[in-house]
């Protein structure tokens, strides 16, 4: 069975309008929940004494300062990490701790104990977003390399969106936003690209191929024969997010959450974006 993807074309750009309208009004009213990493905050790794002091029973000690607890190696540590307002200043930095190592007694062994201040944060924030626009510049220049006339404008527009739904889902979601969430959206549009370029190609050679067939059939032509392999690339992915997200342990749930959906929306964007700004241009002329 043939699926006719270009029959919809009107749709996907509605959705994608949705899409990037909602992110930009949540962007512009909730903003991005910031981790300690941009936040600033408390990061200290522990090793319970007895095997009884259990992670449990550690974030139920801790639980009026709100820590994320994540068991990391071997040998039972523990990584705990609290958050500090937004402009805490050194002493309040340093009570807290205090606070944290009365609690825990001598129930622990520490074995880091790291304080990310404003200043910190701040500079990892800005070392994020030049990460990020550096690398959009980069795929657009080899997007523009790559391509000519509606190629390239098809994937860079599907670029910018991209990212900006990348961003936008960080803020609906109120998923913590550190230096995991960069990675996860910088791998997650790298992916989308990849997926965009395979399917550029195949439709490139189809339309040496068949001179004669209308552009819509050719695009969903084009379209169907690669989506096998579509389909296994992202499902493998999903179901490696999934094993992640069931036995990776907290602090790995919402990268798998969010690559899950990065996945489902560069596939998308793919079919239903870059391919379909192609209907409106003459494809044959760019390939001569």
């Amino acid at each position: 069975m043939k699926l006719k993807f270009m029959k919809y074309r009107k749709l996907s750009y509605w959705v994608a309008a949705i899409l990037v309208g909602l992110s930009i009004l949540s962007l512009s009213v909730r903003g991005l929940n910031y981790g300690i990493d941009f936040a600033g905050g408390i990061l200290m790794e522990v090793t319970p004494v007895s095997s009884d002091y259990t992670i449990d029973k550690m974030r139920a000690d801790l639980s009026q300062f709100n820590p994320e607890l994540q068991s990391v190696g071997n040998n039972g540590a523990i990584l705990v990490r609290v958050g500090l307002h937004k402009g805490a200043t050194d002493a309040e930095q340093n009570q807290r701790v205090t606070e944290i190592k009365n609690i825990l007694g001598n129930k622990v062994e520490y074995s880091q104990v790291q304080i990310v201040g404003p200043k910190i944060g701040g500079e990892l924030v800005r070392g994020g977003i030049l990460a990020v626009l550096f690398s959009f510049i980069l795929m657009s220049v080899y997007v523009w390399v790559r391509y000519r006339g509606g190629y390239a404008i098809g994937s860079f527009v599907s670029l910018c969106l991209d990212f900006i739904i990348m961003f936008g889902f960080f803020s609906i979601t109120g998923l913590e936003f550190n230096q995991t969430a960069i990675a996860v959206i910088l791998m997650g549009v790298g992916y989308s690209i990849n997926d965009k370029v395979v399917n550029y190609d195949r439709i490139e050679e189809n339309i040496k191929m068949y001179h004669k067939m209308p552009m819509d059939d050719l695009i969903d032509l084009s379209v169907n024969e690669m989506m096998r392999r579509t389909i296994m690339t992202g499902l493998s992915t999903i179901l490696a997010m999934v094993a992640l997200y069931l036995f990776g342990g907290a602090m790995l749930r919402d990268f798998a959450i969010a690559m899950t959906f990065a996945v489902v929306m560069g596939t998308f964007t793919s079919i239903y974006i870059s391919n379909v700004i192609l209907y409106h241009f003459n494809l044959r002329d760019d390939t001569k």
